[in-house]
């Protein structure tokens, strides 16, 4: 197998030599460079095809206890967007109301550290992504901002 592989790796070098005399001359450049580029990129899948990778029992038996543990945590961390921070229960309930006849798909909930109720949307990876979420939300609600959250269920990460 590796003998094929190194032959035709033979067959592309000598193509390559034969194609910089053309390329010499500035006639087809670019068709010569596509053809090169096709030629190594099928070669390179060849070489790919041909590779075996045997598994330690250890990193096999790790990575299944990985998964075990990773089953159990109910919750990673993220981010999200906080909308609101009060004391006003009824000022919650209604900024809630809003913010779910305008953004449907949203996911929103509040949680109450006391003594402020914190109304939060969204369920977010990375702060990237909450703030691409938060540039949307700074037209209705210009206080919001990006806040850690290490209390995400890992299903509304994936948006189940």
């Amino acid at each position: 197998m590796m003998v094929f592989v190194i032959d035709h790796c033979c067959e592309i070098v000598c193509f390559l030599l034969f194609c910089e005399k053309i390329i010499l001359m500035k006639k087809y450049s670019s068709l010569i460079l596509l053809i090169m580029f096709v030629l190594v990129g099928s070669s390179q899948l060849q070489a790919q095809q041909n590779v075996y990778v045997k598994e330690a029992t250890i990193v096999t038996r790790m990575m299944y206890h990985l998964g075990q543990q990773n089953q159990l945590n109910q919750f990673v961390p993220g981010w999200r967007i906080q909308i609101l921070a009060t004391t006003d229960r009824q000022m919650l309930e209604k900024v809630k109301a809003e913010f779910q006849r305008d953004y449907p798909g949203v996911l929103v909930d509040w949680q109450h550290d006391k003594p402020y109720y914190k109304l939060r949307a969204g369920a977010f990876a990375s702060k990237l992504a909450a703030t691409e979420m938060l540039y949307r939300l700074k037209k209705k609600f210009p206080s919001a901002y990006p806040a850690k959250d290490n209390q995400i269920e890992a299903r509304q990460l994936l948006g189940y």
